[in-house]
C-alpha cells in the first residue's frame, strides 16, 4: 500500500486495557510492522502504548459532541484510508476511505452500557441499542466492515446489518512466540486442584453456575481474579454450602499474577450465556492449560476441539466436564491441543487479514 493508513487509537485507555483497547494496541503495532500506519489520538498518553517513533494526529474524545465532524478534520489531515477498531467514527462528507469494526452483537441482547461512560453516552448508548437501523446506517457508510469471529460475521448476515463486505480479523491475547514462551505442562497439577474464572460478574457471564459446582467439588479452590463489588461478592459466598470448595476473590490481579495462578490450575472455567469472544480462553490455551466452558457458537469457534464443553445452566454438567479432565492423559491431550488452537489467534495474523481488508477498498 503506497499511501499511509490511519489507524483510530482513540479507544486505547490510558489507566489499563479493556477489551476495545487492547485489540487497537495489539492490532496497531502489529500492522505497523508491515506498512506504514498513522495513529489518530485523542491523548498524547495513548501512545505509551504504541510503538516508539509512531507517526500520530490529534483528534477530538470519540465521545465528544464533535464526533460526527470527524471526517472533516482527518479531510485537512490528508488521510486516505481509514480504519477504526469502533463503528461510531464521523463520517459525514468524508473524502477518505474507510473500514469500521462491530465487534459483536452482545448489546442488542444485554443493553446495559459500559459503566466508564458519561451519563448522557450510556443513555444515547441504551437508545442506539433498541433498533437494528441505526447499526446499519453506521455500518454502510464505510467502504468494508470487519468484525472478530465468524460467529459474529454470521449474526450481522442474519440480521442484515450492512451490504458491505465483512472481514473476519481475529481478536488476539499477545504474541504467542515471546508473550507465551514458556514450558508448556508436563503433567496435571497433583496438590491443590484450583479452577480460574478471568471476566466480569454481569449477569449473562453466570458465575453462579462456576460457583454452585463448587459444592460437589470439595477439594477444589474457584479462583475469581477480576474486581468486584461486595454486594455480587456476598451473593456468590451464599451459594457455597459449607462442605463445598472454597471461594477465592481476589478482586484483580497483574498479569504476572494472572499468569501464575493460571499455570497452577487443573482448568479455566467460563459458564457465560453470551460472549463477544473470549479472550481468556486463549490467554490459557496458550499456556497448555485446558478449558471447560459453556457450549456457545463463540466457545465453539475459539475453543475448537481443545475446550470441554457443557450447558450454562446446569453446574452437573460443568461437574462432567471437569471429569473428563481428571485422568491426566486426557489433561495432557486437552492441554496440547490448547496450544495448537491458541495458535490460530495472534496479531501478526489479524495484521496482515486487516491489511488485506484495507487493500481491498485501497
Amino acid at each position: 500500500m503506497s499511501q499511509p493508513i490511519f489507524f483510530d487509537c482513540r479507544y486505547i485507555r490510558v489507566d489499563h486495557h479493556d477489551g476495545i483497547s487492547r485489540y487497537s494496541a495489539g492490532l496497531f503495532e502489529a500492522l505497523s510492522r508491515l506498512v506504514p500506519v498513522t495513529a489518530i489520538i485523542s491523548d498524547k498518553r495513548q501512545l505509551e502504548h504504541l510503538p516508539d517513533q509512531t507517526d500520530w494526529v490529534l483528534l477530538n474524545d470519540p465521545t465528544h459532541w464533535s464526533e460526527p465532524f470527524a471526517a472533516l478534520r482527518l479531510n485537512r489531515l490528508g488521510a486516505r484510508i481509514v480504519y477504526s477498531p469502533m463503528q461510531t467514527i464521523g463520517s459525514l462528507g468524508r473524502k477518505f476511505k474507510l473500514v469500521l469494526t462491530l465487534h459483536d452483537l452482545i448489546y442488542y441482547r444485554h443493553p446495559a452500557p459500559p459503566p466508564s461512560m458519561p451519563f448522557a453516552v450510556r443513555i444515547g448508548w441504551r437508545l442506539f441499542h433498541l433498533w437494528y437501523w441505526p447499526q446499519r446506517l453506521l455500518l454502510n457508510s464505510a467502504d468494508a466492515v470487519v468484525t472478530v469471529s465468524e460467529t459474529t460475521a454470521d449474526l450481522m448476515r442474519f440480521h442484515r446489518l450492512t451490504r458491505k463486505p465483512i472481514w473476519v480479523v481475529y481478536n488476539a491475547a499477545g504474541d504467542l512466540d515471546t508473550d507465551y514462551e514458556h514450558r508448556p505442562p508436563t503433567e496435571r497439577p497433583r496438590q491443590v486442584q484450583r479452577l480460574v474464572y478471568m471476566g466480569s460478574f454481569m449477569g449473562y457471564k453466570n458465575v453462579a453456575t462456576l460457583v454452585q459446582a463448587l459444592n460437589a467439588l470439595p477439594d477444589y479452590e474457584l479462583h475469581l481474579l477480576s474486581r468486584v463489588n461486595d454486594r455480587v461478592a456476598d451473593e456468590l459466598r451464599s451459594l457455597v454450602q459449607p462442605n463445598g470448595g472454597q471461594l477465592v476473590f481476589h478482586n484483580g490481579v497483574t498479569d504476572s499474577e494472572y499468569h501464575r495462578i493460571l499455570d497452577s490450575a487443573v482448568a479455566l472455567v467460563h459458564a457465560s450465556r453470551d460472549e463477544g469472544f473470549g479472550i481468556p480462553l486463549v490467554e490459557s490455551m496458550a499456556r497448555g492449560i485446558p478449558i471447560a466452558v459453556s457450549d456457545i457458537p463463540i466457545f465453539r469457534e475459539i475453543g475448537g476441539e481443545a475446550a470441554v464443553y457443557f450447558d450454562p445452566n446446569s453446574p452437573d454438567q460443568l461437574l462432567d466436564a471437569l471429569a473428563k479432565l481428571n485422568i491426566e492423559t486426557d489433561w495432557l491431550e486437552k492441554s496440547a491441543q490448547g496450544l495448537t488452537q491458541a495458535k490460530k489467534f495472534s496479531w501478526k495474523k489479524s495484521a496482515e487479514r486487516l491489511l488485506e481488508a484495507l487493500n481491498s477498498v485501497g
